[in-house]
């Protein structure tokens, strides 16, 4: 799966965020260090969501733009 994210520097490193999942964003000392915690940022942000959806019926597709 792809995902578009914005990353930002700044003095103290690196901020990150996904914008296809709002609230989801990271930050890292360095701009790979970001991108390894927004790939956990975005993994944690999924389980989040199925685990609000655990009792009803969904199914996962894909999209290609």
């Amino acid at each position: 799966m792809k995902y578009t994210v914005v990353i930002k520097a700044s003095d103290e490193g690196y901020s990150i965020a996904c914008p296809a999942l709002p609230g989801c964003w990271s930050q890292g000392k360095t701009e790979e260090e970001a991108v390894a915690n927004i790939v956990e940022a975005i993994q944690d942000y999924q389980a989040a969501v199925l685990d609000t959806f655990k009792n009803e019926q969904y199914r996962e597709i894909e999209i290609a733009i």
